[in-house]
């Protein structure tokens, strides 16, 4: 999952980059409205910090701007603690969820985890498909009971197919969802971590779908289990 963070307090944006990162997120980062606004509007992200308190471009103005040219990935907006007017602005705006300064790091994360199920359809912190048990707050993957140990890009890879089992999602999407906007973008290494996840997870839950992409779903134990 590819998250964008737009906060113009250097400190905090780096932070919140540090504790997306180290649970398993590709990030970029603006430090102003219109550095913000452009990035959400020429890149693609499963969701946004975005602060309402911004230099150049407030953050009701970017986010308005956003929606009205159908930009309608989720938003966590940052808000002053004692300013109930911007949590009302910023829904009206078109914001999903908001956290109030100054906040915990882990109330972040938890409201971060829980838009991108909701956008994905998912009730809770666990996505089940077949064997595979991913636990998105742990950041931990499981096959049959037993603990499967993945690189970051790997986790990033499985948590983006799985979210979105069922569905084929092709190369160059993953490629949008999976690395920060600095990260060397080969469609070469997809197929390279593709084959790592299979090898790792020992069961038959990525597809490849010919000339379109991968597809995670569970091994039909109708035709006699894995195949």
């Amino acid at each position: 999952m590819r998250l964008l963070i737009v906060e113009d307090d250097k400190d905090l944006n780096r932070q919140i980059a540090q504790a997306l990162e180290q649970s398993g997120y590709a990030v970029d980062r603006a430090f102003d409205g219109e550095e913000g606004q452009f990035l959400g509007e020429t890149e693609t992200y499963d969701a946004v910090v975005l602060d309402i308190g911004l230099p150049k471009k407030d953050g009701i103005t970017v986010l308005e701007e956003w929606r009205a040219n159908g930009r309608v990935m989720p938003v966590l907006i940052l808000t002053a603690r004692d300013r109930w007017s911007e949590k009302v602005q910023g829904f009206d705006a078109g914001a999903d969820d908001y956290v109030a300064k100054p906040f915990h790091m882990e109330e972040v994360l938890a409201r971060i985890r829980a838009l991108l199920r909701r956008a994905a359809g998912h009730a809770t912190n666990e996505i089940v498909c077949g064997p595979v048990r991913l636990d998105t707050k742990a950041g931990r993957v499981v096959v049959d009971g037993a603990p499967v140990k993945l690189t970051s890009h790997e986790y990033r890879l499985l948590a983006y197919l799985m979210h979105h089992s069922g569905r084929v999602v092709s190369r160059s999407e993953i490629i949008e969802h999976i690395y920060d906007q600095d990260f060397d973008r080969d469609s070469n290494t997809i197929e390279v971590f593709v084959g790592r996840l299979r090898k790792k997870l020992g069961v038959d839950l990525i597809q490849t779908v010919r000339g379109l992409g991968y597809m995670a779903s569970p091994p039909r134990e109708e035709s006699g289990g894995k195949h």
